[in-house]
């Protein structure tokens, strides 16, 4: 068994650090300390939590470029995305300081009763298992609103991120939240069921593949335990022939290849319209071939490597088998290590592993649609439901279909993006449950009925 993580810099291959794991004792100590924080953290004044709330917000800001710095020296993000990714995270403070008093606030219900209400109370200790692709961004979008609704949170973050994950447990600390509030585990996937059955845990939120969510559906099932699931996607992006590129055409772009393709609201199917596809793919792959891959610390570089070499291999097993199958390499697919070229597929079909899997890197797979009416069909033709996105001039008629996506969001004219104001989440295997807005600081609340006579 191992009792070290070690992280490396994707980009060069050098080690980074190396890090004790923590032992069984460690473990039980730290689920102790959350469970007596909680005692009184929940009952601890809302302004004070917000408060609190601020020095996070801005302790991000001062300290910006070295958390920038160390999310892209561990999983090889663009620095300039990595900059992004820190101002996101500011917002969604800044959001939640803003509007946590109106989003808790109990709900009057007029009955016969003298008063009932609907009270938003903290259900405890709350395990989140975060991954590694935004590794600020996945942890405060669920820690933020789950602390502020009187929760204390126990971090269970990818092992090539630890850096990260204990940076964030030092923000909040630092931003004097109490001990035991904010609570980093430095432990391997073999200790996550005994950390579920704890009866300390009270519920999970899981960001990860769908095989993971399967397994932690399992365990927390068992143990009766809520649990938010927000797993793998294959977002479709639909270009009619209406579609206006020069206005789009980046945001497309980027759509696929931010955070180099690994993400999972990125889109991953480009369904065309027969009309425009020839000005599409045109348009598309001159953008695609402009983009500057190099040493991610530097400022002017779009493209970065993988997080790891077995996600390469993995991306790399998928286009080789669509290829196989007929798909043909319109542009890129050379690969070193950790590096895989921007890739743009054609041909493409649904029995192509880039049609039917999650693919996480950049590579894109456009498929030709004959008509509207197909292309809107293709959309659902996936055990996926994260996010579609479709590019037409006629918002009225997109507005009519709605109700026939079967997906978590749906972007008219805009590439699917998580905002601390809207409920972001999937159907079918992408997961269940909702984090940000109302629903993410109510996720793991008791809505507790009060009925007084």
């Amino acid at each position: 068994m191992k009792t070290q993580i070690t992280t490396k810099n994707p980009y060069t291959n050098k080690v980074l650090k190396t890090y004790d794991y923590f032992t069984d004792e460690d473990i039980s100590k730290a689920l102790n300390l959350a469970n007596k924080t909680f005692q009184s953290w929940k009952t601890e004044s809302l302004s004070n939590k917000t408060t609190l709330l601020k020095n996070v917000a801005e302790n991000l800001s001062l300290n910006k470029e070295k958390y920038c710095r160390l999310i892209t020296m561990e999983m090889g993000k663009p620095i300039t995305e990595s900059f992004a990714e820190i101002d996101k995270c500011i917002y969604l403070c800044d959001f939640y300081i803003e509007n946590a008093a109106r989003l808790l606030s109990d709900e009057i219900i007029e009955t016969n009763a003298q008063e009932s209400f609907i009270s938003y109370d903290p259900l405890g200790c709350i395990l989140g298992i975060m991954p590694w692709n935004f590794p600020f961004w996945q942890v405060l979008r669920f820690a933020v609103p789950t602390l502020t609704a009187g929760n204390t949170v126990i971090l269970k973050h990818a092992s090539n991120v630890t850096g990260c994950a204990l940076a964030i447990q030092e923000i909040f600390e630092s931003s004097g939240y109490p001990k035991g509030c904010f609570t980093t585990l430095l432990t391997g996937h073999d200790t996550i069921e005994t950390i579920i059955k704890n009866d300390i845990i009270k519920a999970i939120s899981l960001t990860g593949s769908e095989k993971s969510g399967r397994k932690i559906a399992e365990i927390a099932g068992a143990q009766l335990k809520k649990l938010v699931l927000e797993l793998g996607g294959n977002n479709a992006c639909v270009i009619l022939n209406d579609a206006h590129l020069e206005k789009h055409i980046d945001t497309i772009v980027k759509a696929r290849m931010q955070n180099t393709g690994q993400s999972c609201i990125a889109a991953k199917r480009f369904i065309v319209e027969v009309g425009i596809y020839d000005e599409f793919l045109e348009k598309f792959t001159k953008k695609i071939e402009a983009l500057t891959f190099g040493d991610p610390i530097l400022d002017d570089t779009e493209i970065g490597t993988l997080a790891r070499e077995d996600l390469a291999d993995i991306l790399e097993d998928q286009v080789n088998k669509s290829m196989e199958k007929g798909a043909h390499v319109h542009y890129g697919n050379k690969r070193d290590k950790t590096y895989y070229q921007p890739t743009i597929l054609t041909g493409v079909t649904k029995d192509m592993p880039v049609f039917t899997e999650e693919t996480f890197g950049p590579v894109a797979a456009i498929i030709k649609a004959s008509t509207k009416e197909e292309a809107y069909k293709m959309v659902n033709d996936t055990k996926f439901g994260l996010g579609t996105m479709i590019f037409t001039e006629d918002t009225k008629d997109a507005k009519q279909r709605i109700i026939d996506i079967e997906d978590g969001a749906f972007f008219i004219n805009e590439m699917v993006k998580s905002d601390p104001r809207l409920p972001f989440g999937g159907t079918k295997h992408s997961g269940y449950g909702r984090e940000l807005s109302k629903e993410g600081i109510l996720a793991f609340t008791n809505k507790k009925t009060v009925y007084i006579k």
